[in-house]
Order: C-alpha cells, then structure tokens, then sequence
C-alpha cells in the first residue's frame, strides 16, 4: 500500500487537505470558510481544501485513510485517549514538538487545552474547541435551601443535595436514557474520589479497577444520588426532559457543558438567577473534551498545515470567532466581549480562569466496547441492580478480556 498521503502540490501551490467534523451552525460554517479565504489572501502559494462529514462517516474515513495516500493533511478529532489517542497511538498523528517551538504555541494555549495533546509526551495536535462542564444552579432555590456558599468537596455537595430535598426540590436532573448524561457525575465522582494520577490510570488502563476503594466510593456516591438526589425516573427519560425539570425551577442543579449558557437564555430564563461552579472533586482539573486539529504523520505539506494551524488558532483569528466555536477560546488571550457577556457567562470565564489542567469525560477517553461497558455498569449500579463493590471488579474483568 503505498504512503505518503496529503494534499497536492504542483506548480509551485501547495494543497492542504482538511477533514472536519460537519459543524451544525450555519454561523460556525461561514466562520471557516472566512478563516480559510483570509488565510489563502495571505497566502496565494497555499489552497486549503476542506472536507467535512458527519460524526460517523469521519470516522470510517479516517480509519480507511490513514497510513495510506488518500490520507488528508489535518484532520480534526476528539482528543480523548479512546479516540485521537487511539491514532496517535496508531503512529498516525505526527508529533509538533518542532511547530509548537517555532509557533509559541506552548505559550497560546490554555493549560485546560494543552493537557489532552501533550498526554502522550511531545506535542501531539493543535487544540481548537474545548468545552468545558460545571454545575449550573438555580440561586433562588440555593438561597431556599438555606445553602449560602458553593460546595468545596464532594461531601459539602452530598451535604447540599440533601438541604435541596429537604426544601422540597429535586436536586439535580439527569436524563438517564442517554448514558452520556448520568456518565457526567459518575466521571466526576471517579475524580474526586481516586485523584488526577489515579483517574488517569484508571482510563489508560494503568491501574487496575478491581484494586482502587476509591472506585468503589465512587460508584458507592453514585447509587446514593441516583437513589436520593435525581429526579424520580430519571432513567427512562433523556436529557432533553431532564432540562425542563431546571428550566421549570423543579430541580435545583443541572451538570452541563457551557453550551447551556445559550440554552438558558432560549429557554427564557434570566442568566442573572443561575449560577455555576466548578465540580467539587478537589483536584482543580476542568471536566470537560476537547477537539484537536491533528497533522497526519505520513503529510507532504506538514509546513503549509502548521502555517495554516497557527492562524487558525491567533489571537486575532479566535478573537474574531469567539463565542461561536464555544463560549471560550483555547487560546488563553482571547477574551469574551464584555458588551454581550452575561453574567452566567462572566461565571464560566472564571471556571475556565480558575483551573488547571483538563479530566475528559469517559466516553472520550475509553473506547467505544468499553464505554458500553462502563455504561452498562453504571446503569445497574444506579438502579439499584450491582452492588458498588462488584462495580470495579465488573469493569476491570471486562479491560482484561480484551
């Protein structure tokens, strides 16, 4: 099979072949297609051709193309150990140590940012779009409840919950036929119950699952919650009627990515009457994915793709897109316009502001078959149908039939 994919390059121009994830909003599309028409008017020797396509479908594409000459320049993926991890490892993904030097590119981006593409030593990717995950909370109902601070550590959290039930709310919303959504807190109890190092070990499959108390103390928190502190029936409802729950001032909290700064404001509620904080897990690590712009090892043109990134991801370029990737930018200098923050997004700025570091949701990091596990362990655990001392023994027998 021959190699040495990439673009073209002919006469003198050189072609950088771009695959992306499709982007839903018209306003995020017109974006790219500005970012690539000002980059080619600086650069007439340089053609950015781009290529998007659904979730599933880049997938395919990617696992077809990579290694091979069909393969693109960039390509853009979830930087997840379980998905452009599974690249990287697959000697697909080119290290950039040599551009982030040239570019500075160590000193642009966030350190939230920088965590997923340096995990794997070197420089592995160009961070581009994260989001990241807190606790949105209706105020009113805090204030009811008799709470006067935020929570600091997963017990003042538990502690809080049961203030919020015994005020007569449901505490937190979660949609449980969408594994994805109980998966938020779970992650977030594994956090703060094992700690960084152990978390990160735990999902690289470095520490063994049957071994860890905390793993037990963590799904232990979560049959606690489910069994206490969800909505009733949370398990045969998604996230969609889940929300309606916080937006109907029924429950109290909701675990959501910053996405839902915008969800609020359509859903008619005044962003002055929610808050949000950062998850509870002591660690000071943002909950959150990230996507990466990826340069294929096997490019022709690695120059005019890193060329190409490094506008991308300028001060200039992500301060004239800011807000419409994600609420922030990767790049740490860019700065929400403070004629259209709201104060629930001044609030995310300052989770963003206040961490270190990135803990990425499970579903990014585990592969596909062990999601589904660790989905099928999580729902019997919260319904009441495993014990949590079996839970860890579960999945770890399932990481060592592999």
């Amino acid at each position: 099979m021959r190699r040495g994919g990439g673009g073209s390059n002919a006469g003198g121009k050189t072609t950088v072949e771009w695959w992306t994830l499709n982007l839903s909003a018209p306003a995020a599309n017109q974006a790219i297609d500005k970012v690539i028409a000002d980059f080619q008017k600086a650069n007439p020797d340089i053609t950015i051709k781009r290529t998007a396509r659904a979730t599933d479908a880049h997938k395919d594409s990617l696992r077809t193309a990579l290694g091979t000459s069909a393969a693109p320049d960039i390509y853009d993926y979830w930087a997840g150990p379980g998905l452009g991890g599974e690249l990287v490892k697959a000697n697909a993904s080119a290290d950039l140590t040599d551009y982030y030097k040239q570019y500075h590119w160590d000193e642009r981006f966030s350190s939230a940012a920088l965590a997923p593409v340096t995990q794997y030593g070197g420089y592995q990717g160009v961070p581009w779009k994260l989001n990241g995950e807190s606790i949105y909370y209706n105020k009113k109902l805090f204030t009811q409840a008799g709470i006067t601070d935020v929570p600091k550590t997963l017990d003042e959290f538990t502690a809080d919950a049961k203030k919020l039930k015994d005020s007569g709310v449901t505490p937190i919303e979660f949609g449980g036929t969408v594994n994805w959504h109980v998966m938020r807190i779970l992650d977030t109890f594994l956090e703060g119950r094992c700690g960084s190092d152990t978390f990160d070990k735990l999902v690289t499959k470095k520490a063994d699952w049957s071994q860890e108390s905390c793993v037990t103390a963590a799904f232990s928190d979560l049959q606690t919650w489910s069994k206490d502190y969800f909505n009733p029936g949370f398990i045969g409802i998604n996230n969609d009627e889940s929300s309606a729950l916080f937006f109907g001032g029924k429950a109290a909290m909701a675990l959501e990515g910053d996405w839902f700064n915008r969800t609020v404001v359509g859903q008619k509620m005044n962003p002055d009457d929610v808050g949000v904080f950062t998850l509870p897990t002591g660690t000071n690590r943002l909950y959150g994915f990230e996507q990466a712009q990826y340069i294929s090892k096997d490019s022709k043109n690695k120059d005019a793709a890193a060329k190409f990134l490094d506008y991308f991801t300028s001060t200039e370029v992500q301060q004239q897109t800011q807000g419409v990737f994600a609420v922030q930018s990767v790049n740490k200098d860019v700065k929400a316009d403070p004629a259209k923050a709201t104060s629930l997004d001044k609030a995310v700025d300052t989770v963003f502001n206040s961490t270190k570091g990135l803990y990425m949701n499970n579903d990014q990091n585990l592969s596909q078959s062990e999601t589904r596990e660790y989905w099928r362990i999580q729902n019997l655990v919260a319904t009441g149908g495993m014990d949590p001392k079996d839970a860890g023994a579960q999945m770890q027998k399932f990481l060592s039939s592999e």
